[in-house]
C-alpha cells in the first residue's frame, strides 16, 4: 500500500496551514493537529533548487571529476562529471528531481569530457543543491521539469513510472496512458507519486503544461546573454500545490486573501475536484496561533526534545554533521530494563524522522542510541526507522547500529536546514554555545592587570588602571574577588578602578591609563 492510500485508511485527517506574511511565508503540515512537515521562504531570497540557468564552463578539474561553470552568481557552480551523463534510476526513485546520487562514476573519460565542454563553453545546468555555508551550488546537466503528475525530462527517451508506486496494476495502468501521450523526438516523462488514480486526461492536461514551460525555456537559451537564470522553480504556495496537494489532505487554509485566489486558480487549473479543499482563514488570531503551529514550532525547534515516555533527545548540529544523543531521561516503564530501553530507542527513532523533515537537516546524521545488548532489539530499531523515513521525500540511507551503539544515516540536503536560516551566531558566544563565566575573565583580566602593571615598573612609569568589564563580571568582582583585588592594589602598589558597561560582551574587557584615557589592552 502506497503512503497517501495509508494515511487515508488510517484515519488520519491531514492539513496544511499557510501564512503569508510581506517577508516570508510559512506552510506547516498537521496531521491529527500534530505538526508533522514545516517550510518557510523569505521574500528577499532567491529560489534557487529546481532552477535552470544557461552557465560558462570555468574550469575542469580531473581530480575532483568535477567541473566549475559560472551560472552567474557571487560562487561558481559545482558539477560532477557524472551529471553530466544520464541517471535514470534516480529520477524513477526520486519522483521530482534528479538529486546527486553517491558513487556513481562517469561514462565519459576525461579526455571526452574535456572536448564536449572545454573551458569557456556554455551549459545548461540545473540546481540540485543550493550554497551552504561557503560552498557554490551544486547542478547538474541533466534537466528535469517536475509538474502536477510528470516529471518531464528534455533529451531523454524514456516513459516510466515512480519506484514509489508499488501496485503492479496500477503501474500497468500508468504506462498505458505514458505510451499514448504524444510527446516530441527527445523528451523523456515519470510518471510522479501524485499520479497514482490520476486520469488519462490529467495526465494529458499536465504535459501541456510542462510543454509549454519547456518550449519557453528554449526561447530563453537562444535570446538570453549566458551566464542567465531562463527557469525560475516556482515559489512555496505554487510548489505546495503542485507537490503536496494530495489524494490524502483533506485542506489546505490560507490566512491571505491574494494567495488564496491564486492558489484556488493554479488548483482549478491541474485538479478541479481539488478545488474545494482551498480555504480561506479570516480568524481574529494569527492561524499559526490558532492551528497551535507557533507552540509546536517553539518545542521542535528546540535543542532538547522531550518523548512521551519521559525519556528525551538531544540534537545538535555542526556544518557538515548532525549528532542525536537518545536518554532516558525520567521513562517509568513496567517490564524489563531491556524493554524500557527498547521502548524508548523505538519512540526515539520515530521521532528522529519527524525532526529531520521539520528541521530540513541533511548530510550526515548519527544517533548515539541506548546500548541494547540484543541483537534482535537493534534490528526491530534500525527497521522502526527505516520505516518511518518511507515518508520522508528527501533521499536516505541507513547503516545497521555499530558495535559502539551508534546508528549513522545519511539524508539528502538540497537547502540550508530550517535552524541555519532562521538563526544568526551569537554575538556573545559566536556559535560556540558558551561563553568564559565570570571567574575565567577575572582570571584573565588579573593577569593582563599584572604583566601591564610589571612593564609600567620597568619603565619607572606612574600607572593607574582602569578596567571596563561587563555587568555580570562587575558582580563577581564585588563578592568574590573582592578581598583579592585589595591584595592585588597592595601588591602592586596602585589603585584599581572598574567600571561596568550596560550592552558589553560577557567576555569583552579594557584596560586604560585612568590619568591620559589611553587604552593599553583591549579584548573583545
Amino acid at each position: 500500500m502506497n503512503l497517501f492510500g495509508w494515511l487515508k485508511r488510517s484515519g488520519l485527517k491531514r492539513e496544511i496551514i499557510v501564512s503569508v506574511e510581506k517577508l516570508a511565508t510559512r506552510v506547516a503540515v498537521l496531521e491529527n493537529g500534530r505538526l508533522e512537515e514545516y517550510m518557510v521562504e523569505h521574500s528577499e531570497e532567491e529560489r534557487l533548487v529546481g532552477s535552470v540557468f544557461k552557465g560558462r564552463v570555468q574550469n575542469l578539474e580531473n581530480d575532483l571529476q568535477a567541473a566549475f561553470v559560472d551560472i552567474g552568481l557571487q560562487r561558481n557552480a559545482f558539477l560532477h562529471y557524472w551529471d553530466m551523463t544520464p541517471d535514470m534510476d534516480a529520477v524513477l526513485d526520486e519522483d521530482d528531481s534528479k538529486g546527486p546520487s553517491r558513487g556513481r562514476k562517469s561514462r565519459l573519460s576525461d579526455a571526452e569530457i574535456a572536448k564536449m565542454y572545454p573551458p569557456g563553453s556554455e551549459i545548461v545546468v540545473q540546481v540540485t543543491k543550493g550554497p551552504i555555508s561557503t560552498k557554490g551550488p551544486r547542478v547538474t546537466a541533466n534537466i528535469s521539469i517536475p509538474g502536477r503528475y510528470l516529471v518531464m525530462m528534455p533529451g531523454e527517451n524514456v516513459r516510466g513510472v515512480s519506484k514509489k508506486i508499488g501496485d503492479a496494476k496500477e503501474r500497468q495502468r500508468i504506462k498505458k496512458i505514458l505510451d499514448k501521450l504524444p510527446l516530441p523526438e527527445n523528451t523523456g516523462i515519470v510518471a510522479r507519486t501524485a499520479g497514482q488514480g490520476a486520469k488519462a486526461v490529467s495526465f494529458a492536461r499536465d504535459l501541456r503544461n510542462l510543454l509549454s514551460v519547456w518550449n519557453e525555456m528554449q526561447g530563453n537559451i537562444k535570446t538570453r546573454r549566458t551566464p542567465c537564470c531562463i527557469f525560475h522553480e516556482p515559489d512555496l504556495c505554487e510548489r505546495v500545490v503542485r507537490d503536496w496537494l494530495t489524494e490524502d489532505v483533506d485542506a489546505i487554509v490560507i490566512d491571505d486573501e491574494e494567495t488564496f485566489r491564486k492558489m484556488r486558480d493554479l488548483t482549478k487549473a491541474i485538479s478541479p475536484r481539488a478545488r474545494s479543499k482551498i480555504k480561506r482563514y479570516d480568524g481574529e488570531s494569527g492561524i499559526f496561533r490558532h492551528y497551535g503551529v507557533e507552540h509546536a514550532l517553539a518545542e521542535a525547534f528546540a535543542r532538547r526534545v522531550p518523548l512521551r515516555s519521559g525519556g528525551y533527545l538531544v540534537i545538535d548540529e555542526t556544518e557538515a554533521l548532525v549528532a542525536v544523543d537518545v536518554n532516558t531521561g525520567h521513562y517509568k516503564g513496567n517490564g524489563s530494563q531491556e524493554d524500557a530501553i527498547l521502548e524508548v530507542n523505538l519512540e526515539a527513532v520515530e521521532e528522529v524522522a519527524r525532526q529531520l523533515r521539520l528541521r530540513n537537516i541533511g548530510g550526515l546524521v548519527v544517533l548515539d542510541l541506548i546500548d541494547m545488548k540484543s541483537r534482535k532489539h537493534q534490528t526491530q530499531v534500525w527497521k522502526a526507522l527505516k520505516t518511518a523515513l518511507k515518508r520522508d521525500r528527501a533521499r536516505t540511507n541507513v547503516l545497521q547500529i555499530s558495535e559502539l551503539g551508534l546508528l549513522e544515516m545519511s539524508r539528502q540536503r538540497q537547502d540550508s536546514s530550517i535552524l541555519s536560516r532562521l538563526t544568526s551566531k551569537c554575538p556573545y558566544c559566536s556559535g560556540r554555545g558558551h561563553v568564559k563565566s565570570p571567574l575565567a575573565i577575572s582570571i584573565e583580566i588579573q593577569r593582563r592587570l599584572a604583566a601591564l602593571l610589571r612593564r609600567a615598573a620597568v619603565e619607572k612609569k606612574p600607572f593607574e588602571p582602569k578596567i571596563v568589564i561587563a555587568p555580570q563580571v562587575m558582580q563577581r568582582l564585588r563578592t568574590e574577588d573582592a578581598a583579592i583585588l585589595a591584595d592585588f592594589q597592595k601588591e602592586w602598589n596602585t589603585r584599581l578602578t572598574f567600571v561596568s558597561e550596560l550592552h558589553r560582551h560577557p567576555e569583552s574587557f579594557s584596560i586604560l591609563d585612568a590619568n591620559t584615557s589611553q587604552v593599553l589592552y583591549s579584548q573583545s
